[in-house]
């Protein structure tokens, strides 16, 4: 995401927030320390795939006061991820929490950044939303941030499938328990929450409502099913050396696919299709292909909500202003459905 566009959109999402009026500036406490305790959903055993489920447990986190924006109140957030690995950073979620003032209840977010790590455009959007009464926390990825140690070469999205599997697998459990930490908020609505990123955030937010489904609000942008496919299937002679090295190691196109397929959104759309969906995608997509974000779309159901943005995947930028309104209504909605 070009610098310059961060900027603009710095700047108009502070013109759409001016207009909310906030009668108090009071806040609920965030305490420096706390526990919280992580339940199963009510359906864990049928809604929920496999690899992804949980048992009651409790985790310590940590806040302290960052800075104010207008009528928001920014939080840094720490807590253990449920994940060990051999990259101590990595063991530890950070995140922002963006808290609109007063009592609530208000909607809450999980926000999820882009494959770049360029936390300035999600954070962004995440103080236009509290501006406009919606909570959010905007979490760091595994190996992005403070949780990428420069000396070790381990990433998220790796040329080795199984790292990249194993890698969302965490980062979906770290999603869980930031939903987890939202709903113990005194002014978050639990019946409310959602989750919503661009690019690999819309990727990680499909993936992850599928395995949470406390998530009843989920807006993905600029994502798609069945990238496996099209990256094997893909002419880019980049993407041909990639399939040639997976070849080396024994994989044909069939044991690739299916070594992939937690990682691929359509694997368990069917997962989404009692929640609300909204699935933002450009027409003129260079990174991920159209058909990707109509098989998603098709997966999920008719229910959900697509809008094609006339745009790349870059350009769509451009459509920021609009999509953060799009968002604050989305969010806002008035439907409730405990779970």
């Amino acid at each position: 995401m070009p610098r310059t566009l961060i900027v603009v959109f710095v700047l108009v999402s502070g013109s759409v927030a001016s207009r909310a009026v906030v009668a108090e500036q009071r806040f609920n406490s965030v305490p420096k320390t706390g526990t919280v305790v992580e339940k199963p959903a009510k359906n864990e055993e049928t809604a929920v795939p496999d690899r992804y489920r949980i048992q009651e447990s409790e985790f310590k986190y940590e806040t302290e006061f960052d800075r104010m924006s207008g009528p928001v109140r920014i939080s840094k957030v720490r807590f253990p991820s449920p994940i060990t690995t051999e990259v101590k950073v990595n063991n530890t979620v950070h995140g922002d929490y963006f808290q609109p003032a007063g009592e609530g209840p208000f909607p809450g977010v999980v926000m999820l950044h882009i494959l770049g790590g360029e936390f300035p455009l999600s954070q962004s959007i995440s103080n236009g939303l509290a501006r406009r009464g919606i909570a959010v926390l905007f979490i760091r990825l595994p190996y992005y941030g403070e949780r990428r140690d420069p000396k070790i070469r381990r990433r998220l999205i790796s040329p080795d499938i199984e790292e990249t599997v194993e890698g969302m697998r965490q980062a979906i459990l770290d999603i869980r328990r930031a939903g987890a930490w939202l709903r113990s908020r005194p002014e978050v609505d639990a019946n409310r929450l959602g989750i919503t990123g661009i690019s690999l955030g819309g990727i990680m937010t499909s993936l992850a409502a599928q395995a949470e489904p406390r998530f009843q609000n989920v807006a993905i942008y600029l994502a798609g099913g069945g990238l496996p496919a099209a990256i094997w299937d893909h002419p880019d002679p980049k993407l041909r050396k990639l399939r040639e090295n997976w070849e080396a190691k024994g994989l044909d196109r069939e044991a690739f696919l299916k070594q992939a397929a937690p990682a691929d959104p359509l694997t368990y759309a069917d997962r989404l299709k009692n929640r609300r969906v909204l699935m933002v995608a450009a027409k003129h997509d260079e990174v991920i292909p159209p058909k990707c974000a109509d098989l998603l779309h098709q997966a999920i159901g008719s229910h959900a909500e697509l809008v094609w943005l006339e745009s790349g995947h870059i350009s769509a930028a451009l459509f920021l202003y609009s999509e953060l309104e799009r968002l604050v209504n989305f969010f806002n909605a008035d439907k409730q459905v405990e779970r």
